[in-house]
């Protein structure tokens, strides 16, 4: 019946023909008579006879009963069925049917008129995987038959997107040296290589590392009279790009300009990421300007390349020039760029600018998501504002702004650094309930918060749940863990601890052990953790660092500093963040000689002091008021190469005024603008306090009228430094000016001063007031003293002893100097100082004090 079936199919419907062979069980078929044509009956039949059993090319007998012509003519009569055809052809070859060079030619004929090239790459991928196998042919044999076609056609055949397709199979299948061979043997048949073809191949070899291989073909196309499309050009820009030819990489875009060919985005994002990539973004920058003044389209995807690189070149204020560069070419900018430079300017701890840009990325329409709050909230914990983290991450949940599980983490390290446990265990139930399962972190992060806030028992149980939960706890959980039952001084539990890690098969490491160390130290079981310490096998200079470290917390430098010089006579340095510490615990408990030894130790490494070390002991020195040895070690300092900054000068000036050596205070402010530094408000009132102080100190050898006008004098010269430097005098500032002149005698001044305070908008604090009331207490002027109090108590400000003290004395002192009939004019204010500790007081309408005992 399916021999009739398939002799009657020249009157059937093609498709109906094929959907018929399909269901068939064609292998249990002896014989059948092909489809040859759309003839007659007779025909088919005297065709017949000599077909019933065929065999194909090689020699091999036919299971199926078809032949190469057979299929050849069958496929020539489905040119307007491709997919049909191309189903038939595959039913045949899986069911044992050897196509030939003629079947192969005939069903990729049909394909190549169709146009269509995806079938036909997969075609030839075939063709390939079959090579050796279930092939009769070698693939060669394939393409010189289509090369004879095409000649036959006078190069006009569409047999030309063969080769194409066979160049993207051979190359999609990485076989790069078939794929180069098949794209220049192509010239033999007449056929120059589409440049499609070439693009495709370079791609890919771009794309496998192969940059040497795909810079050489471009340079053969060039040989052969190939041109080249902006495609081919961008891939050669990033192959240059990948090599770090960046040179080569411009040379080409001279090329495109020589050629008319105007780069893509394609083209031009590819070089700016390879210059940005290479540090030099500023470059990439003024690439991108040329390219927008001669009229190419930059689109937001290239200006965010450039942002980045001058983010992650730590540039973030030109890094926001170019966003703003965006907007003035009516770019619009994209969220990228919003997020690359709120994340550049977390990373930096600007946490201010940080929030700005966040603002303006949101009034410009473009609503936050999780990754961009993460980096925020990240910031802000970094910097100890954890009310704010908070804060804005309940804000951004009552705005149905995702949030995902690194944020729950950020905020509930929040929560526990600020020893809210509950409300941190409540967001951990929360995050369940919203099906964000928890991991490992979350569980260590909560087990830390409790560590930290003293809650072990609370730890231990959250440890036993993560692990009945299916959480495996890693080194750092048990780093945690083990550094809270320190510092409780549980030693046998953390022995249990290290038992349990090694039956997991983790290995403690130096961290474990130093977090045991420190722990045991801040327990105060010093003994233990120097026992601790003595029985580990191997110890590391970081082992030996938390020890030193652990004596520090714990309040015992000295031990430390005994065990730094142990350690250092037998080849054998701390860490530096250790020596560091080891010098300010040292500082604090008053041992600034072994602070020294530390320090110039310190100075015989490599490596050296870092800025914050120098700093730390200048600043201890100072504060005990060893001028000569601060001065040594700030100029090691500067000897090092580490530039001193605005702080280190003011810390060490004022150490200067303090020991009453004013010259040395002024000599380093001058070396200071020498060094091209501008001097901040802190250190011209660091030099007006310690000036005003030197100079009274001097006026009692000299006249007092003399002494005063001197002081007047340098008093005046540094406010005008600061105005010239377009510093704004500050409250603190204004009241070391304003005390100097008082107690000077100077009050005139000292009151003009302290009304440019006001009008500057700044609001007196109380020692401003209690300077200028002191100055005219001096006096006897106690008319304005009572002016002066009265405005402190309009201002909400209440008089503190000092001030209680001084009027009582301007008080008794005017009782002696005054008539009787013109003290009356206060004597509730002497009332009121004499009986200084009542706790409250008003003003009455008239402006007089009225105690409430």
């Amino acid at each position: 019946m399916l021999v009739s079936s398939i002799r009657s199919a020249s009157r059937l419907n093609l498709s109906r023909y094929l959907q018929f062979i399909r269901l068939q069980s064609v292998p249990s078929v002896a014989h059948s008579t092909p489809y040859f044509s759309d003839s007659g009956s007779e025909e088919l039949n005297s065709s017949s006879k000599n077909d019933v059993t065929v065999t194909n090319h090689g020699g091999n007998e036919n299971c199926l009963g078809f032949s190469s012509r057979d299929v050849v003519q069958i496929l020539q009569n489905m040119q307007s069925e491709p997919d049909y055809a191309l189903s038939f052809f595959n039913q045949l070859r899986e069911r044992g049917f050897q196509h030939d060079t003629g079947s192969y030619l005939a069903m990729i004929k049909l394909l190549c008129n169709c146009r269509l090239d995806r079938k036909l790459e997969c075609l030839f991928k075939g063709v390939v995987k079959l090579k050796g196998g279930n092939l009769c042919f070698e693939v060669s044999e394939l393409l010189d038959a289509i090369g004879e076609e095409v000649k036959a056609a006078g190069g006009c055949s569409s047999l030309i997107r063969a080769f194409d397709a066979m160049v993207k199979s051979y190359a999609g299948l990485e076989m790069f040296d078939e794929a180069i061979e098949t794209l220049f043997a192509t010239r033999q048949h007449g056929v120059w290589p589409c440049v499609s073809s070439c693009n495709f191949l370079m791609n890919r070899l771009v794309g496998c590392g192969k940059v040497d291989t795909a810079v050489a073909i471009y340079r053969q196309l060039k040989n052969i009279e190939v041109e080249p499309n902006v495609f081919t050009f961008g891939i050669v820009v990033k192959a240059y790009c990948r090599m770090g030819s960046l040179g080569e990489a411009a040379e080409v875009f001279l090329e495109m300009e020589e050629a008319g060919v105007v780069p893509n985005c394609f083209t031009y994002t590819a070089y700016l990421k390879a210059l940005c990539s290479h540090g030099r973004s500023e470059l990439a920058y003024q690439f991108l300007q040329a390219w927008d003044a001669k009229g190419v389209p930059v689109d937001a995807y290239a200006y965010a390349i450039v942002i980045q690189g001058f983010v992650s070149e730590k540039n973030l204020k030109v890094a926001e020039m170019v966003l703003l560069d965006m907007e003035e070419n009516a770019i619009v900018p994209s969220k990228v760029s919003y997020h690359t430079l709120i994340r550049g300017y977390c990373d930096s701890g600007d946490i201010v600018r940080a929030l700005g840009i966040h603002d303006e990325m949101e009034k410009k329409g473009f609503r936050t998501n999780c990754w961009i709050l993460s980096s925020i909230l990240q910031c802000l914990c970094l910097k100890g504002m954890y009310s704010e983290a908070i804060n804005r991450f309940i804000n951004s949940k009552k705005l149905g702004i995702f949030l995902d599980e690194v944020i729950y983490n950020v905020v509930i390290d929040a929560l526990c650094k600020m020893g809210k446990l509950d409300d941190a265990k409540r967001l951990f139930d929360e995050m369940k309930h919203k099906k964000l399962i928890p991991d490992i972190v979350h569980y260590t992060t909560l087990i830390n918060g409790h560590c930290l806030n003293g809650n072990i028992f609370d730890a231990v149980r959250l440890f036993v749940e993560m692990n009945q939960s299916g959480l495996r706890a890693d080194i750092v959980t048990y780093n945690v863990l083990a550094g809270g039952l320190s510092r409780e001084g549980l030693l046998d539990e953390v022995c249990s601890l290290l038992e349990a890690m090694n039956e997991q098969g983790l290995t403690p490491s130096r961290v474990t052990h130093n977090m045991i160390i420190e722990g045991l130290c801040l327990a105060r079981r010093v003994k233990e953790a120097e026992t601790y310490f003595m029985n580990l096998g191997e110890k590391s200079i970081e082992n030996s660092s938390s020890l030193v470290n652990g004596y520090c917390k714990s309040g015992k430098a000295i031990e430390g500093f005994k065990l730094f010089y142990k350690l250092f006579n037998i080849g054998i340095l701390i860490s530096r963040n250790s020596c560091a510490a080891l010098i300010n615990s040292l500082c604090v408990e008053k041992e600034y000689k072994r602070a020294i030894g530390v320090f110039q130790v310190m100075l015989s490494t490599n490596d050296g002091p870092n800025k914050s070390m120098c700093i730390n002991i200048i600043a201890a020195l100072c504060r005990a008021r060893d001028m000569e040895n601060a001065r040594w070690a700030f100029d090691q300092m500067v000897g090092r190469g580490l530039t001193p900054d605005a702080v280190i000068y003011t810390i060490i000036m004022n150490g200067y005024c303090r020991v009453n050596r004013l010259q040395e205070a002024f000599d380093l402010l001058s070396d200071m603008k020498a060094r091209g530094m501008n001097p901040d408000i802190i250190t011209y009132t660091v030099l007006a306090d310690g000036h005003h102080k030197t100079s009274l100190k001097e006026t009692r050898s000299k006249k007092c009228l003399e002494g005063n006008e001197m002081v007047k004098q340098e008093a005046s010269t540094l406010l005008c430094d600061v105005k010239e430097m377009g510093l704004k005098p500050d409250v603190i500032c204004y009241t070391a000016l304003i005390d100097s002149h008082c107690k000077s005698g100077n009050l005139h001044d000292a009151d003009s001063l302290f009304n440019q305070l006001i009008e500057h908008g700044l609001l007196p604090d109380t020692v401003a007031y209690t300077a200028l009331i002191s100055g005219y207490c001096k006096q006897g002027n106690m008319g304005k003293v009572s002016t002066l109090v009265n405005e402190m108590l309009s201002n909400g400000m209440r008089p503190d002893d000092r001030i209680m003290a001084t009027l009582y004395d301007g008080i008794m002192k005017a009782e002696t100097a005054v008539s009787a009939e013109n003290f009356p004019k206060f004597p509730l204010v002497r009332l009121m100082f004499i009986r200084k500790y009542y706790d409250s007081y008003s003003v009455n309408a008239s402006g007089i004090f009225i105690l409430k005992p």
